[in-house]
């Protein structure tokens, strides 16, 4: 282990308070801001009253609060959920592969909730999907999908008696993605009826209704990030090298398919009730690592802070750049995630991963 990689890995305070301030002002903006303005102050008082105990007069009146508490606030905090998974699934990603380039859409993972997903709304009724908020069933089908592209790089990888490394199940992996990517089409031509509904799915949304999303994601949230969590020093340790973390009493493929089992739930659940939602799980661990730190038990947990904060306010965009019409979030975060992605390509040969 590198000398000062335990200094690199310590998680210094002011960096969860700065992570802490943004998602209080993510969530404050959110409310806040939308086809219809209420005042920042008064929204932030509101938000206060939800906590028991609390009763002050917000000087919003009874439409404006169901604004707040039914509307708009439910849509913020399932962004700040779905952005913090993908940005904790793709600091995990970067961690079990060692590549500052890895998202959710590594192994396939995505492409494979997507066409689980895509599959659901074509077969099922768009409805009852999107429209009416997200079945019980839907993650668990996106992670069977997510799941089945993992089982089917991991196969892959294996051809011709090769050694499985972090490389061959990464090209792998590009290859599933662009099979998938070839059956998702194939479903939407000949499904026309529904082809609208899978593609507003497709580019990204987060359009809920009321708190039952929220509801549906928030196990799945929990869970992933409290294995991915306490696994965060073993990725520290899998850093090094498989031989290394092996000396070390570490069983290297058994913690990387446990952190891949756990980053592609995270990524499967945030897709079924989002949509595909890109660049979230590069932009926000790269940035973590360059600005406080390259070890994972730094990483991680600002990842989430950040993922779920760049998300809302990304989200906040969307609703008003062109309003009163709705820009996709998915273009969103494309237009940040394109330049972004050419610079982590020339900065990731300088950044210890």
């Amino acid at each position: 282990m590198r000398p000062g990689h335990q200094a690199a890995g310590r998680l210094r305070p002011r960096w969860v308070l700065a992570g802490g301030l943004a998602v209080l002002v993510a969530l404050v903006a959110g409310v806040a801001l939308g086809p219809v303005s209420l005042p920042p102050g008064s929204v932030a008082v509101e938000l206060l009253n939800l906590v028991p105990g609390v009763h002050l007069k917000s000087g919003l009146n009874e439409r404006e609060i169901a604004i707040v508490t039914e509307i708009r606030l439910p849509r913020v905090v399932l962004g700040l959920l779905v952005g913090a998974m993908l940005a904790l699934a793709g600091g995990c990603f970067q961690g079990v592969f060692r590549n500052p380039l890895a998202d959710p859409s590594l192994l396939g993972v995505a492409a494979g909730a997507g066409l689980a997903v895509t599959l659901l709304i074509a077969y099922r009724g768009a409805q009852d999907t999107l429209l009416g908020g997200v079945p019980l069933t839907t993650p668990v089908v996106a992670f069977a999908g997510a799941m089945a592209a993992v089982l089917l790089a991991y196969l892959l990888s294996a051809g011709g008696g090769r050694e499985r490394s972090p490389t061959t199940l990464i090209l792998a992996g590009v290859a599933v993605s662009a099979f998938l990517a070839a059956a998702q089409t194939y479903v939407m031509q000949r499904n026309i009826d529904a082809i609208r509904e899978v593609y507003s799915w497709l580019l990204g949304h987060l359009s809920t209704a009321g708190w039952s999303d929220v509801r549906v994601v928030l196990p799945y949230a929990a869970v992933t990030s409290v294995v991915i969590l306490l696994l965060r020093r073993e990725l520290d340790v899998l850093s090094v090298g498989d031989e290394e973390a092996a000396s070390l009493g570490l069983h290297p493929q058994r913690s990387r398919y446990v952190l891949i089992a756990a980053a592609s739930l995270a990524t499967a659940a945030a897709v079924s009730v989002s949509g595909l939602i890109g660049f979230v799980g590069i932009i926000v661990p790269h940035t973590v690592r360059l600005l406080a730190g390259a070890g994972y038990r730094v990483i991680l947990p600002l990842s989430m802070l950040f993922g779920g904060a760049f998300l809302a306010l990304a989200d906040v965009v969307a609703r008003t750049a062109a309003s009163p019409a709705e820009i996709p979030i998915g273009v969103v975060t494309a237009f940040f995630g394109a330049p972004f992605f050419v610079l982590v390509l020339r900065t990731s040969g300088r950044v210890a991963t």
